[in-house]
């Protein structure tokens, strides 16, 4: 049982792609609707976006996303814009997008999320192929207890998955 194939230890459980352990959904607070979070992630997704799968953006606000992302050399052709009615919409839809395998990155912009939804998102995060980014707008108080975009590791080839 202890016989080695090549390297690999024969046991399936520790076969796993180390890229797929590392997707998850972060949470980043803002006081800028998101342009500073964006603008740390945009060397990331112009990576990503060679790569040939959607990045997928949930209700983005009017923040002048597009001509930042073209300017950091993002392909526009793979860039999916989801525009959500409510928190609810965006939610289901950011967990759609994580989910599909058709997706590089999954943005979304939403308010402070509750205990549930927080709890619904490390749900969807176990079976996600891609790593989500929840950009929060909220209170001082409550974004001082989150971890901040310098907390937030981007991992290469991880960040996101794509959504059709």
């Amino acid at each position: 049982m202890n016989n080695l194939i090549g390297s690999s230890p024969r046991h399936p459980g520790l076969w796993q792609d180390e890229a797929k352990l590392s997707k998850g959904v972060s949470r980043m607070p803002s006081h800028t609707q998101g342009v500073q979070e964006l603008q740390t992630l945009t060397p990331e997704l112009a990576r990503l976006s060679q790569q040939g799968q959607w990045i997928v953006l949930i209700s983005p606000p009017n923040i002048g996303y597009k001509q930042m992302l073209a300017q950091a050399g993002v392909r526009m052709d793979r860039i999916l814009l989801v525009h959500a009615k409510d928190e609810i919409e965006t939610l289901w839809a950011m967990e759609k997008a994580l989910t599909s395998g058709t997706s590089s990155a999954v943005i979304c912009w939403a308010p402070m999320l509750d205990s549930r939804d927080n709890r619904r998102l490390e749900l969807v995060a176990k079976s996600a192929t891609a790593l989500g980014v929840v950009i929060e707008s909220g209170s001082d108080h409550i974004a001082a207890q989150l971890p901040s975009v310098a907390d937030v590791h981007v991992n290469q080839g991880s960040l996101f998955s794509a959504f059709h």
